[in-house]
This record gives structure tokens, C-alpha cells and sequence, in this order.
């Protein structure tokens, strides 16, 4: 079972490449999970303050916060998706 083989070095250099663009990838749903949780963050501080001033805007609010959770939630499945595939790869 353990037979040696030869690894082209245009194998590996594609291989980087491609694990390279994975990596972008990912830096790139992190940014914008971290704009997203930033734009939640913000909206908490709204609705503490526009609590005061009624009920149908804290209303409202919350619907903005609950699709933007919503939407942070199928980032990370994505994300998810993409690093269990890249560990696969690697076994």
C-alpha cells in the first residue's frame, strides 16, 4: 500500500493555487459576516433608543434585524459548506 509515486510540481503549484482562491474565498464571507454583524450591533443601539418613542417602530426594527440574522445564517452555512469540503479534499 505504500507505493511511491511522483508529484508534479505543476500539481502541487495548482493545488496551492486552488487552496489560495479557497482561502480569499473565505476571507471575503468573514468580511461580510462582520459588516453584517456591525449593521445588527447597530440596529440593537437603534432600537434600545427608538423603544422609547413606539411600538410599531421597534416592530419594524426587529423584522430588519431578524432577515439580516436570517441572511448572516445562510452565509454561514456556506462558509460551512466550503471548509467541510476543503477538510474533505484534504483526507
Amino acid at each position: 500500500m505504500s507505493e511511491k509515486r511522483e508529484v508534479a510540481l505543476e500539481f502541487l503549484a495548482e493545488q496551492q493555487d486552488r487552496i489560495l482562491s479557497e482561502i480569499r474565498i473565505l476571507r471575503d464571507d468573514v468580511d461580510v459576516l462582520s459588516a453584517s454583524m456591525r449593521r445588527i450591533d447597530n440596529g440593537y443601539d437603534r432600537l434600545q433608543a427608538r423603544m422609547e418613542t413606539g411600538f410599531a417602530t421597534l416592530i419594524s426594527e426587529m423584522r430588519e434585524v431578524r432577515a439580516e440574522l436570517r441572511a448572516m445564517r445562510a452565509q454561514q452555512d456556506r462558509t460551512a459548506a466550503r471548509v467541510h469540503s476543503l477538510e474533505e479534499e484534504r483526507q
